[in-house]
């Protein structure tokens, strides 16, 4: 076989082994490359509307919190608490508390991660959003919920405590101050000047915007997406949840998917309205100008402040987060309770004894 013929076979040989050679080279590293990972999860996200609305409850509930527990020194101071504890604008309130307990529940971290794994897989995400979103008390049954619920019971209780220590004090007061050795009773039992002046004042009150403090909304807003900030105490609470609570669930796992930040406000906005919750303050507020119509010496007036602000703020916010909510009589046609706690102690004013001769 000639010679040249021979070499130009073998360089076609060696050249098909290299083709091969490759191929497979570049098959194995086509096999070895992994897929991309996927994307993380979105942090989590509490928008601003959410934190103004807890800053507005906030900053109402510390001003209360500063009522005097009695011992009143004249008329006037009296007349200065009641216009303290007047001004909320109860559908406000009412979505504040709502507000301010999503905020502690982020405070969980048992329930923050609870929530999370539900967020890695981009589709199951989008599925668990949408499920909170239609049915809010699905929140309620995601892992860690009872340490979430049991963060908002305990923390809102403390301040509901904290109130109706007022109001046994200003109840109590309003008794004493009557007595003929205490020597406030000259002006305490006097006829109030200006009654229906000091009425419409609250009237007003209770009618003007509750704007949120910049700083307290800025606080709340950072414990929300951080998870820390908030002075609480452990503690589990299990179903079954009030609505408020379960909203307050609902916004919080919201948050943790990512899925309450700017572009979900009107999911959050839904969510922090609850008709019972605003039921009892709305009662309470009415209570408060049926019992200053009614009342005329200034011990009345201490009376009403002790009840239907101090009492009254810390049955609602204990409502909102424990008992369920009990009517009296028949509901109405679109299923609203038409009495609530507050509202059937409340049915009629009752003011303290007259003061003896």
């Amino acid at each position: 076989m000639p010679k040249a013929f021979m070499t130009r076979g073998l360089s076609i040989a060696a050249l098909a082994a290299a083709v091969v050679l490759a191929s497979c080279s570049t098959k194995t590293e086509t096999a070895s490359v992994a897929p991309p990972a996927p994307p993380p999860p979105p942090p989590v996200t509490l928008n601003q509307s959410v934190a103004e609305a807890a800053a507005v409850y906030v900053a109402f509930l510390r001003q209360a919190q500063t009522i005097q527990p009695g011992g009143f020194p004249d008329a006037e101071s009296i007349q200065a608490e009641i216009r303290k504890g007047a001004s909320y604008e109860p559908l406000e309130l009412s979505r504040g508390l709502i507000a301010y307990g999503s905020v502690i529940a982020l405070q969980s971290p048992e329930f923050v991660a609870g929530v999370r794994q539900f967020a890695v897989d981009p589709t199951q995400r989008q599925q668990m959003v949408a499920r909170i979103v239609a049915d809010p008390a699905y929140a309620a049954t995601l892992p860690g919920a009872d340490a979430a619920a049991g963060l908002i019971a305990s923390t809102i209780n403390k301040d509901a405590v904290a109130m109706r220590a007022i109001a046994d004090a200003v109840e109590q007061d309003a008794y004493t101050v009557q007595g003929r050795t205490d020597p406030r009773r000259r002006w305490a039992i006097t006829p109030i000047p200006h009654r229906e002046v000091r009425l419409e004042s609250a009237k007003t009150l209770s009618a003007v915007d509750m704007l949120p403090s910049p700083e307290e909304s800025a606080r709340l807003f950072a414990a929300a997406n951080t998870g820390t900030g908030l002075q609480v105490e452990p503690s589990r609470k299990a179903p079954p949840y009030t609505p408020a609570m379960v909203r307050s669930l609902a916004i919080a796992a919201l948050a943790a998917l990512g899925a309450a930040g700017d572009e979900a406000k009107a999911n959050t906005d839904a969510l922090v309205s609850e008709p019972n919750s605003e039921f009892c303050l709305n009662m309470s507020k009415l209570m408060l100008f049926q019992c200053l119509a009614a009342s005329r010496p200034s011990y009345e007036d201490m009376f009403c402040l002790g009840r239907h602000v101090a009492r009254d703020l810390s049955s609602c916010a204990t409502q909102a987060v424990f008992a369920p909510i009990i009517t009296v009589g028949d509901p109405t046609e679109t299923g609203t309770p038409v009495a609530t706690p507050v509202a059937a102690s409340a049915a009629s004013v009752r003011t303290p004894a007259p003061a003896g001769g």
